[in-house]
């Protein structure tokens, strides 16, 4: 698996749903999905782009172990996360329905961007 390009190929995924979200609330008038269109652009596109990057930059960081629970710990929490994002902006389910899986995805993304931080303090 190469880490860098995972993600700067799914983040790219992020973008394109990120603006197809934009285009459906600027022609509907509805702009319920604000939220959801803000963390696609920043947990998927934006901050994937940027670890993608980094990888790429200092590829001591790209083959580790480190790299790849930093990996899955970001795609399994996120998409998780989005998806119930997803959910509860479009009235299917209620902020309290979201327990106690959304606070395990949040969780999965603070656990991976923890070990990136790790990985690239003991890579530099």
């Amino acid at each position: 698996m190469q880490i860098s390009r995972s993600f700067l190929v799914i983040g790219s995924l992020y973008l394109l749903l990120g603006i197809l979200i934009g285009m459906y609330m600027g022609g509907s008038g509805d702009h319920s999905l604000a939220p959801l269109h803000a963390h696609i652009n920043l947990l998927g596109f934006a901050l994937m782009t940027v670890f993608g990057i980094i990888y790429r930059i200092i590829p001591a960081m790209a083959g580790t172990t480190l790299a790849k629970a930093h990996f899955w710990l970001h795609q399994i929490g996120a998409l998780i996360l989005l998806v119930m994002l997803w959910l509860l902006f479009s009235g299917k389910i209620t902020e309290a329905a979201m327990a106690p899986l959304a606070p395990i995805a949040e969780l999965m993304v603070l656990l991976g961007t923890g070990t990136f931080a790790f990985n690239l303090w003991k890579s530099t």
